[in-house]
């Protein structure tokens, strides 16, 4: 069992910048793992923003967030993380990071097992 406890939402301004840290409180990530953000904002649907292999360190990106968002992991502290430069109001969301052992597919055609409570970010 994996458990995932994101931090670093908050408020910015447009055009401002904000890095997201998810942590595996308990369970360990293996290679085998996809890892993702999502978000998801009031009366929307969830959406993936970002998602990274760990076993090699491929990354994906939603064309809303790419040239803006990078995904990054750092194995030795088990944490992921999100950086987002050039925030927009449109990027305001509960953001979400995901976990799950991957067997076959990419990792954006993935069911998710694990989520952390989530981290709010507001931009205005």
């Amino acid at each position: 069992q994996v458990q995932l406890v994101e931090s670093g939402g908050g408020s910015v301004q447009a055009g401002g910048s904000l890095r997201l840290s998810c942590a595996a409180a308990s369970g360990y990530i293996y290679r085998n793992y996809c890892m993702a953000w999502f978000r998801q904002a009031p009366g929307k649907e969830r959406e993936g923003v970002a998602h990274i292999y760990i076993g090699d360190g491929s990354t994906n990106y939603a064309d809303s967030v790419k040239g803006r968002f990078t995904i990054s992991r750092d194995n030795a502290k088990n944490t992921l993380y999100l950086q987002m430069n050039s925030l927009k109001p449109e990027d305001t969301a509960m953001y979400y990071c995901a976990a799950v052992s991957r067997s076959s597919g990419g990792c954006r055609s993935l069911e998710y097992r694990y989520w952390g409570q989530g981290t709010q970010v507001t931009v205005s």
